[in-house]
């Protein structure tokens, strides 16, 4: 697979095949992804790998603070305080297409509510990531993770797996710092699951349009 079709084939998985990812293929990814450019080769990254017993003591704690309604306390905001156009609409039609997948109504709070902790479960991967950039570092470094990630999914894809990038997962950063014996002077920047996908899931078979280039692009000269 070369890059431009990495690029184009890639899409959030939310549904995974019950099949084991070789530590050698995660090493490979990272490896891989370490080459990503970052301002003066700060390298801000740092990455948590979990699995097995891990996984799930994630998964059964950010559950339970939901349950519990704890408040949340991302380590930033990921989303604007008020949407408007065009990113309200796009938001809605997400929202919309993956419900519609999932063959969720409006009316069956307790369907959405599975959906939503299906975030916590990493929808069924068996491999969930976990990304931290310590605390003072500056915007710039957060643009350097970006590609970062990019990087990750792009070359898992080549490898045949799959992947969703999570803000869910952000939410009760310090309980998961907690877990992972982690310094609060790491922020937590995203998490994302990874595995095999469950290609004929309908989860997995829906896309969203993307913007054309001249609705986003400006020529000069």
């Amino acid at each position: 697979m070369n890059i431009i079709e990495s690029i184009t084939t890639r899409y959030a998985c939310r549904a995974y095949l019950d099949k084991p990812v070789n530590r050698s293929d995660l090493e490979k990814i990272l490896d891989t992804a370490r080459w990503s450019p970052s301002g003066v080769n700060t390298q801000p990254w740092r990455v948590a790998v979990v699995t097995g017993k891990t996984r799930q003591r994630i998964t059964d704690t950010l559950t339970q603070a939901r349950e519990d309604k704890l408040p949340k306390n991302p380590d930033y905001t990921y989303y604007p305080a008020k949407w408007h156009e065009p990113y309200k609409s796009r938001r809605k039609n997400t929202g919309l297409s993956l419900y519609a997948a999932l063959g969720i109504q409006k009316n069956d709070p307790d369907s959405q509510k599975n959906a939503w902790y299906n975030n916590y479960r990493f929808f069924g991967a068996p491999v969930g990531l976990l990304f931290f950039i310590e605390k003072d570092m500056g915007k710039g470094s957060w643009v350097d993770m970006g590609m970062f990630l990019q990087s990750i999914m792009l070359v898992a894809n080549g490898l045949g797996l799959a992947t969703c990038p999570q803000a869910s997962l952000i939410e009760y950063p310090d309980k998961i710092r907690d877990i992972l014996d982690i310094s609060d002077n790491l922020h937590l920047v995203t998490g994302m699951s990874l595995g095999y996908p469950d290609k004929t899931h309908p989860v997995n078979n829906y896309r969203l349009d993307r913007e054309a280039v001249n609705s986003f692009t400006s020529w000069y000269k």
